[in-house]
């Protein structure tokens, strides 16, 4: 059965659909980087109506947590982004710094992609390059071809990141 599948309603016997959606890395760093600056509008947004127009606090609380979310996920998908792409640790850093200034993903996408550091597919396959006999790389082919994994690991990560930071309090402490 093929891995991809769609129900179709008026049976109950999965067809096969006949073209897989396929994310590139390109693409799904693009979709969180835009994300990132789509949730930094609305934590500017909500401050604005919170100090601005008095709104009731609950709307940042909700904005803060949903860009918190983000701002994670942007930072696990440039680390798994850069390291599928060989950026060097320097750039994969400065990728997660980006997110620390409003909307700096952006810029930092488009540069990324003018200069090819975007080019390419995931690397399911080990290539002539030594850097692909690393751990890292080996442990990164595998998550490759176990998506199922990957992405449970990537969600189970986010979780953990996030419910450790609001366990340890709130940035800027408790208002």
């Amino acid at each position: 059965m093929p891995t991809y599948c769609r129900i179709r309603w008026r049976g109950i016997h999965p067809q096969p659909l006949e073209h897989p959606v396929k994310i590139t890395p390109r693409g799904f760093f693009r979709v969180i980087a835009i994300a990132e600056a789509v949730t930094w509008t609305l934590l500017i947004t909500s401050l604005i109506l919170k100090y601005g127009f008095h709104a009731n606090p609950l709307v940042t609380t909700i904005a803060g947590g949903l860009h918190g979310v983000v701002f994670i996920t942007y930072a696990l998908t440039s680390v798994l982004v850069g390291v599928n792409q060989r950026w060097s640790l320097g750039l994969i850093a400065f990728a997660v710094a980006t997110a620390v200034v409003p909307y700096a993903t952006i810029p930092f996408d488009i540069w990324a992609d003018r200069r090819g550091r975007l080019d390419g597919p995931w690397r399911t396959e080990p290539s002539a390059d030594p850097r692909d006999a690393g751990w890292i790389a080996r442990l990164l082919r595998w998550m490759l071809t176990h998506p199922k994994t990957l992405v449970t690991l990537f969600i189970a990560a986010v979780v953990i990141i996030t419910t450790t930071l609001l366990l340890i309090g709130p940035p800027g402490g408790s208002h």
